[in-house]
């Protein structure tokens, strides 16, 4: 089956912005976990220097990926994903949607954050934890119109910390790359 372009999420300025972040992050050792890859841009880059494994629930992303030379799984968020990685990468749903606003296509796996926009932010959350390795780190975008703080407050809930490390205004709304840790 050829993916269909029209059905993945495209680089935007939140790709860039976190795909800076990650450059600025990584060290030689790290094995990366990139979740959400879509087309696979930052996979393919952070790969010329390290081990990366990246995910993605729509298969049109995954083969595109794929396509491109990423190692990816088509799988939902840490869903089969064994071992553990000392740098994971997020650019999650983080659109606020009200369930009339949802459209029926695999690319509102990419957009629809729910009604507050935490949704899918809230299991990866409660999930990271079991394929973090110890001192590892994870970078997440979120946007000002997630909430940033309620963001911070999900992740302290299952024992992380977080720092936001970046962040670009971007028409009607602020970017941010955060670093979230396990809490000393």
């Amino acid at each position: 089956m050829p993916y269909d372009p029209l059905q993945l999420y495209q680089p935007e300025a939140d790709t860039y912005l976190l795909l800076d972040a990650a450059k600025k992050e990584l060290k030689p050792d790290d094995r990366v976990l990139e979740v959400g890859t879509g087309s696979g841009l930052i996979s393919l880059e952070l790969a010329k220097n390290t081990a990366v494994v990246a995910t993605d629930i729509n298969p049109h992303a995954a083969l595109c990926a794929h396509c491109s030379g990423v190692e990816v799984v088509q799988n939902d968020l840490f869903a089969g994903i064994r071992g553990t990685f000392n740098l994971i990468l997020f650019n999650p749903p983080y659109l606020p949607t009200q369930p009339e606003e949802r459209i029926a296509d695999w690319l509102e796996y990419a957009l629809d954050g729910g009604v507050n926009g935490r949704a899918v932010i809230g299991r990866f959350a409660a999930e990271a934890g079991r394929v973090l390795a110890p001192g590892g780190r994870i970078l997440l975008l979120v946007s000002s119109l997630t909430g940033l703080r309620k963001v911070n407050d999900l992740f302290s809930r299952h024992g992380f910390s977080c720092q936001t490390v970046m962040q670009q205004v971007v028409e009607d709304e602020v970017l941010y790359v955060i670093r979230i840790v396990r809490a000393r």
